[in-house]
């Protein structure tokens, strides 16, 4: 209720595939949004709680009902009123911490906005993964706090006029250095299973024309990360901010054994991006919470050949996912290859304001 342009309305769904179809611009992809809120606690797209309430009115309110791959029943609710905290309740208990509930749903959701995976900074890289690994390894979200907070404070120090504590450097520096070596640990771990996974959807959408590959990039193969910051000290100090540490890690993305920013073609960028996020569903699938996670597929026919959008439609279709929501523009053209795939769906169009 009241989450974006979408007014109050319950939606039926199919448990296989559910697609919402529609002309650009009519609130397809809130649907999603609010689906992908249930999960994270926040909005895909608004890093603002108060962005999301519907213009004009003083509160939203979204609620699912789930079932566990074992067939237990949960039910997350989340409302907030502006100027107010946002109040999310498991089964009926709010919870003390938003953290507490990471994972609980997991979902992974592909969106145009994945091009920026590839073309954009080491901070959408590293943020792809983080995303994953929070889902199933709250103590890794730890890490990422304790270790931000450390850096935070070491760049305040590095900025100042008068020349910083050393003691208080080097507490900070030690505690970059232990967090960022667990964070580095959580990271390698997760990109090494990750990278044969990968290769297998890409290999599957492509039809095996192109060569990919991945590779982590860490200031911790340098040797003992609290060393690597430390011994930059004055250089940090010369620039006013930490150059070294787990907040510069990076993937490396190749096709055909050459960047894939500066080599691949809208068309290869998009199935470089959906392969890596099916991979990721595929890795939450076997690590989180005894549930399939939710898959989310926003506008991503968009760049592709027929060919490879179907192929993407069988993969998700088959009996290894669970419940798909996908927008599209063109109702005609996923009805048949659904109709092929044989298996449950549902189609729901989208008009405007609900």
């Amino acid at each position: 209720m009241n989450y974006k342009n979408i007014g109050e309305v319950t939606l039926d769904l199919s448990p296989k595939v559910n697609c919402f179809i529609g002309h650009n611009g009519v609130g397809k992809t809130n649907v999603l949004d609010a689906i992908y809120y249930l999960s994270f606690c926040r909005s895909s797209i608004n890093s603002v709680d108060s962005q999301v309430i519907r213009h004009g009115e003083d509160f939203f309110m979204i609620e699912g009902r789930y079932s566990t791959d074992e067939g237990e029943p949960e039910t997350v609710y989340c409302g907030m009123k502006r100027g107010t905290k946002k109040h999310f309740k498991r089964n009926g208990k709010e919870y003390r911490r938003l953290s507490e509930h990471i994972g609980l749903i997991p979902i992974i959701m592909v969106a145009p906005a994945d091009n920026m995976i590839i073309d954009g900074l080491s901070e959408e890289r590293r943020r792809l993964v983080d995303m994953v690994i929070s889902q199933f390894d709250h103590a890794y979200i730890d890490h990422l706090s304790r270790y931000a907070k450390a850096l935070q404070q070491r760049n305040t120090l590095l900025k100042q006029e008068e020349e910083p504590d050393a003691a208080l450097m080097d507490v900070l520096e030690e505690q970059m250095g232990y967090e960022g070596e667990c964070i580095f640990a959580a990271r390698e771990a997760f990109v090494n299973e990750l990278i044969p996974v990968f290769q297998h959807y890409h290999q599957a959408i492509s039809g095996g024309r192109e060569q990919v590959g991945i590779s982590y990039e860490s200031h911790c193969s340098r040797g003992a990360l609290c060393d690597v910051i430390r011994r930059d000290r004055m250089k940090d100090r010369t620039v006013g901010y930490s150059l070294h540490g787990v907040h510069r890690d990076d993937l490396l993305f190749t096709i055909g054994g050459h960047q894939m920013k500066r080599e691949g073609s809208q068309g290869q960028n998009k199935t470089f991006a959906i392969a890596l996020k099916l991979a990721q569903f595929d890795f939450l699938k076997r690590t989180a919470s005894h549930t399939t996670p939710l898959l989310l597929l926003d506008d991503i026919f968009d760049k592709l050949d027929s060919e490879r959008v179907e192929r993407i439609v069988e993969i998700v279709s088959s009996s290894g996912f669970g419940q798909i929501f996908v927008t599209d523009t063109n109702r005609e053209h996923l009805d048949k290859i659904l109709a092929r795939s044989g298996g449950d769906y549902k189609i729901i169009e989208v008009k405007g304001d609900w």
